[in-house]
């Protein structure tokens, strides 16, 4: 990976979302932050995760919102559109426990046959976290408060609640896990 990758993926999410969505654009911008911040625990998956990042929601943007699923509207639209590198596609169809979720969807197959997980759980984790300790508006926060304010804005007994439920454990460990690697890392 290199520079050049981040560089693109930010000129992507920025056109596809600042203006139509400018607070889901904070938030990709608030992510890509983080990623920066985990970026000497992951050594050459850094460009990775940061591409991933700033991209991960790009499927909320209207033009693309093909199934209501972003996940995996944004990698059919990266890679389909833009070519894009494979292991970046799968990092954002798979963002944040997606399989969950698309299963809560009826799309779990989909998901999975179109775009398998990564074998790198060191950047699937660094991606929970990256999106999971940041708030709606690009501001850093707990996972705690992040789960919260999730499940109040979708509602507990929607479908994006039922999900969230089902994630958390997952979600949290996810996050202890990059809090660990971050910990260990030489000051």
């Amino acid at each position: 990976m290199n520079e050049a990758m981040s560089k693109w993926a930010r000129a992507v999410a920025e056109a596809e979302l600042s203006e139509p969505l400018p607070r889901r654009w904070a938030h990709s911008q608030g992510v890509a932050q983080r990623a920066a911040e985990v970026a000497g625990v992951l050594g050459d998956g850094a460009e990775l995760l940061a591409s991933a990042a700033v991209l991960h929601d790009v499927g909320y943007a209207p033009r693309l919102a093909m199934t209501g699923f972003h996940p995996l509207d944004g990698a059919r639209f990266l890679r389909d559109i833009h070519g894009a590198d494979g292991r970046l596609v799968r990092l954002v169809a798979n963002h944040s426990l997606a399989l969950l979720e698309a299963e809560e969807r009826g799309l779990r197959d989909v998901l999975e046959a179109e775009f398998p997980l990564l074998d790198d759980q060191r950047l699937v984790d660094a991606l929970v976290y990256c999106d999971m300790t940041t708030t709606p508006d690009g501001e850093g926060t707990s996972v705690e408060a992040r789960l919260a304010e999730i499940n109040v804005r979708y509602g507990s007994d929607s479908l994006v609640g039922r999900f969230i439920r089902r994630a958390s454990p997952e979600i949290r460990a996810a996050v202890e896990r990059v809090e660990a690697a971050l910990a260990a890392q030489p000051r």
